[in-house]
């Protein structure tokens, strides 16, 4: 019974872990939302949203190891369990990267 206990105590901390910016799948955010500036001022808003991407990256993967970290020592995923956790943040982050790269592309800007 105990070791049942533990096995899913385990199991639960680990499941809640933050997850990698690499292993997060994007928001599907529709092209559309971006189709009514010009090249210039989409080249911009793909540069700034890439640098929120990276900032959000950054502090994603310190929740990760943070998690690990606690998981480790104390079994509990500290970082999710304190709102470190970026993961949505991190998503729509990609979503849009993803939708203004698409935009540039539908364009045929340089």
């Amino acid at each position: 019974m105990k070791f049942r206990l533990v096995v899913l105590a385990t199991t639960l901390a680990v499941a809640s872990c933050a997850k990698r910016p690499d292993a997060i799948v994007p928001v599907d955010i529709p092209m559309a939302a971006y189709s009514n500036q010009g090249c210039e001022g989409l080249a911009q808003e793909l540069m700034k949203e890439q640098a929120n991407l990276a900032s959000l990256s950054k502090q994603q993967n310190q929740a990760a190891t943070g998690d690990a970290i606690g998981v480790f020592l104390v079994g509990v995923p500290a970082s999710s369990t304190f709102g470190g956790d970026k993961e949505g943040q991190v998503a729509v982050s990609k979503g849009k990267v993803n939708a203004i790269e698409s935009s540039i592309k539908a364009k045929g800007c340089q």
